[in-house]
């Protein structure tokens, strides 16, 4: 909670006036305890679950009616009726009642111990931006260890196989998981902020940024105007998509976000096989329809 009564008296304590985002946040905030505020992550995960991958049920209605979107389905001989894609949001809806609500309503603990703050000033926006790529880096670097313990004989059987029913993923199933893998991959999420923390406002965005790269990389689409192809070393749909389609004996695509990991560790080895593989297809059936269309021709 915001410990000044007014506008004013929040300026003189800072020495100089409020910004416009200040004034806002002041008028929103001041009166609100800090647990209410961190609370806020329920809806804002709510709505992230809920409207995110919306566009992608009525792209892969659209598909199969029209089969427009094929070019950039990854797995295009994979269909999905609007009956899957509701079981599979049903079945992450329970997940988020029995487990992700309540597990943000005790948690709050752990960011008073972190200290994350909620009053004045607001951070910049370089601020923001630099924690956000620590948070990213780290949680990218500790989820690729963790997923690989997934896909142990032991952590696959007991734990990961539900998230890998879907061997060609939609956006729903990006949360679709055992709760002891939603519980323990809490844990990457929460180790930036520990080790940086920040404004609540940035652990708001940190939060749904990370639900809705998740989403994206389950999406099942690779579309060339993902704004996330600008990324360095981003991993994507087309390179987590590889991970659900090997499945459970999968040893190769493990990093959530980024690709440097798997390079490093060497467990990406099968899927630039595959892809290097691929490409000579192409190339090899792109230059047999060229001699083909010059017969033709003669």
């Amino acid at each position: 909670m915001i410990p000044y009564a007014t506008i004013e008296e929040a300026s003189l304590a800072l020495g100089r006036n409020l910004t416009t985002l200040e004034s806002l946040w002041f008028d929103y905030s001041a009166t609100k305890s800090d647990y209410y505020l961190y609370c806020h992550n329920i809806l804002f995960l709510f709505l992230i679950f809920s409207l995110v991958p919306l566009p992608l049920v009525f792209v892969e209605l659209a598909r199969s009616a029209s089969g427009w979107f094929d070019r950039y389905k990854i797995q295009p001989k994979v269909k999905n009726s609007f009956s899957d894609m509701f079981r599979c949001y049903r079945d992450v809806m329970k997940m988020f009642i029995l487990v992700v609500g309540p597990l943000q309503l005790v948690s709050y603990p752990s960011i008073q111990m972190i200290e994350i703050r909620s009053g004045l000033p607001l951070p910049s926006f370089g601020e923001i931006a630099a924690q956000l790529v620590v948070y990213f880096l780290v949680e990218d670097y500790t989820n690729y260890w963790v997923h690989r313990f997934f896909h142990s004989k032991w952590g696959y059987e007991k734990i990961h196989h539900i998230h890998h029913e879907y061997t060609a993923p939609i956006g729903y199933a990006a949360p679709y998981a055992h709760w002891a893998e939603v519980l323990l991959l809490g844990v990457p999420t929460f180790l930036g902020p520990a080790i940086a923390p920040g404004h609540m406002i940035t652990f708001w965005l940190w939060i749904a940024l990370r639900q809705i790269e998740a989403i994206e990389t389950h999406s099942g689409y690779d579309f060339p105007w993902t704004l996330t192809k600008f990324i360095p070393f981003y991993g994507g749909a087309e390179y987590h998509d590889y991970h659900h389609y090997v499945g459970g004996q999968s040893q190769s695509n493990f990093a959530s976000v980024f690709t440097y990991c798997d390079y490093i560790y060497g467990t990406d080895k099968g899927y630039r096989f595959q892809k290097k593989l691929l490409q000579q297809i192409k190339q090899e059936s792109k230059k047999s329809n060229m001699q083909d269309g010059g017969d033709k021709l003669d």
